[in-house]
């Protein structure tokens, strides 16, 4: 009887343990389903990243385009080779064979590609670096070789069709995380509207990390990065291409810049430099661009510009005589180029000798407060503010008189060439200076619509008409007169009237004064054309040419006779 009941007694504790059980499985059922966090690990979370996958979708960057409407950089499809290793459906079978061949197309050795196979508990690996940014063509001739486990991951890579043309203008672009950066130029002033916005899709996805059909798929599309077009118009690049290559391929020099401008609105037509590089290759050792980044003293092209500002106080006259030389200036002295002069001469005969002693002259009677106002004015010392990265600002702070008289005549002070293009910009208005601009406009490649226009920007009445008229007729005597002792002689063209100035300006040195050295110096040229209404402007320097300046004569030559063809711009003569 005893063991009848205690039989019982067993039965009834454990049908209470049975139910105690079945009440804490419950009572953790609803917790879990009213609480995110169990025993300190976020369940949701680790259910959520396990199943759901949102995937980034790249904007496309926009395209360069020159004036004509060349593409100059765009965007186009590049690929990553990646070999899925386990769990895939189709796994890598052979990899000895898959590494052999493969090297020969990813200009890799089998060795490492081999490796990369056997990494250890991958599910997939890229085989790079010579896997990575793959064309479209060395993909369809991989995807025929039929590699079991061999894929492709679909991107996008900067292309710039004509490799070093215009580099420095366009500049390039690096990968950062995935995401493709501006550096230089264009490519980095715009980057963000060249880069647009990218998207995201939001799936679901398998063990395999494929998407479940029948599944949600939300989507926020990318908005595509801006379109870009230039005002650089490409056969007048070309022009300044060709003749800056030929030109280093007889002469010796350390680096060249020449730039075209429309000197009626003040659009960079042209920009090129030697050396150059390919920004598909990144070949780059200078990392500014000389239009903009380049702060030299000048030299004597700064005379147009001292002697615009003594035109316009009205103390400048042609026949005006002076001994030329040497000026002694306190304990101090200004010398003429030659040392010795030429004597007795003319303010005229003056600028076409590039005398600075004339110009020295000229700018201490002015006075500091003046000549500075008059070059400020004329945009020295400050930055343009044109559309590309980095642009220096240059150095313009005489104090003693000394400084004054340097200043007058380029030296102990630094500009840039787009600061001597912009004021170069005053001969063709009538006084009026122009913004220097690179962008003809942007637009939206989505809609068509153009969000910005670019055009001619007065920034103000600088010197009056009649010194602009009086300073052409300078610079006209310079390059075209009878004197065949000025220095810009050698300029004078057949086609059209190109008028301007030449300049030699020594190099500072990094340990004070100046480098010493026969080719220790940059040579420049600054000019408009045609004479009687100009239309263009043309800058040209050189550091350290190892040569006389026939080179850079020869060089700004071609450019402007090939405009003046291009543009009809000839001289049209008339036989009776």
């Amino acid at each position: 009887m005893k063991k009848k009941n205690n039989t019982i007694r067993i039965s009834y504790y454990g049908i209470i343990c049975i139910v105690l059980l079945f009440a804490w499985i419950i009572g953790k059922l609803v917790f879990v389903s009213y609480f995110d966090e169990v025993d300190g690990v976020n369940i949701h979370s680790i259910a959520s990243g396990r199943y759901t996958t949102t995937a980034k979708i790249n904007a496309s960057r926009g395209t360069i385009y020159s004036v004509n409407g060349e593409a100059l950089a765009k965007d186009v499809n590049s690929y990553t080779v990646i070999a899925y290793l386990d769990l895939a459906p189709k796994p890598v079978q052979d990899k000895e064979y898959t590494a052999n061949v493969l090297s020969e197309y990813l200009n890799m050795s089998p060795e490492r590609i081999m490796a990369l196979l056997s990494t250890p508990n991958a599910y997939q690996v890229e085989l790079g670096p010579g896997g990575r940014d793959i064309s479209e063509k060395l993909k369809i001739d991989i995807e025929k070789l039929e590699l079991p486990g061999i894929g492709f991951i679909k991107d996008s890579k900067r292309y710039y069709p004509y490799g070093d043309f215009a580099s420095y203008t366009i500049g390039y672009t690096r990968k950062r995380d995935g995401k493709i950066i501006g550096e230089l130029g264009v490519e980095s002033y715009y980057n963000n509207e060249l880069n647009g916005k990218d998207g995201k899709t939001t799936y679901q996805r398998d063990a395999y990390g494929y998407q479940i059909p029948d599944t949600p798929v939300i989507t926020e599309d990318a908005e595509s990065g801006k379109d870009i077009y230039l005002t650089i118009d490409s056969n007048i690049q070309m022009y300044l291409e060709n003749a800056l290559s030929d030109m280093s391929n007889e002469y010796t020099f350390e680096w060249a810049n020449v730039t075209i401008a429309n000197a009626k609105t003040g659009a960079i037509l042209g920009s090129a430099t030697v050396p150059s590089f390919d920004p598909n290759k990144l070949n780059i050792t200078q990392y500014n661009n000389p239009l903009v980044s380049f702060s030299y003293e000048p030299g004597s092209t700064m005379k147009i510009f001292s002697f615009m500002a003594a035109i316009e106080e009205g103390i400048y006259d042609d026949d005006e005589e002076f001994m030329s030389g040497v000026k002694f200036v306190g304990r101090d002295k200004v010398t003429d180029w030659n040392d010795y002069g030429w004597g007795t001469i003319s303010y005229k005969t003056g600028f076409a000798y590039s005398s600075n002693v004339a110009a020295a002259n000229l700018g201490l009677e002015m006075g500091r407060d003046k000549l500075v106002g008059y070059l400020k004015n004329f945009g020295f010392g400050k930055r343009t503010g044109i559309e590309l990265a980095n642009e220096y600002s240059g150095v313009l702070r005489p104090t003693y008189d000394l400084e004054v008289a340097n200043v007058a005549f380029g030296q102990g002070m630094t500009s840039t060439p787009i600061q001597n293009v912009q004021a170069l910009t005053t001969l063709a208005n009538d006084g009026v200076m122009l913004r220097p601009y690179i962008i003809d406009k942007v637009i939206d490649p989505d809609t068509g619509e153009v969000i910005y226009r670019g055009g001619r920007n007065e920034l103000g009445q600088i010197v009056s008409k009649s010194t602009t008229d009086k300073m052409k007729g300078l610079l006209d005597y310079a390059v075209n007169g009878d004197d065949l002792a000025s220095t810009g002689k050698i300029y004078e063209t057949d086609s059209t009237r190109l008028i301007g100035k030449t300049g030699t300006a020594q190099i500072a040195s990094s340990s004070g004064g100046y480098e010493i050295g026969m080719y220790s110096n940059i040579k420049s040229f600054a000019g408009v054309f045609p004479y009687e209404d100009p239309e263009y402007i043309v800058y040209m320097s050189v550091k350290k040419l190892q040569s006389s300046s026939t080179p850079i004569a020869k060089a700004v030559k071609s450019i402007v006779e090939s405009i003046a063809k291009y543009k009809n711009l000839q001289i049209m003569y008339i036989f009776i």
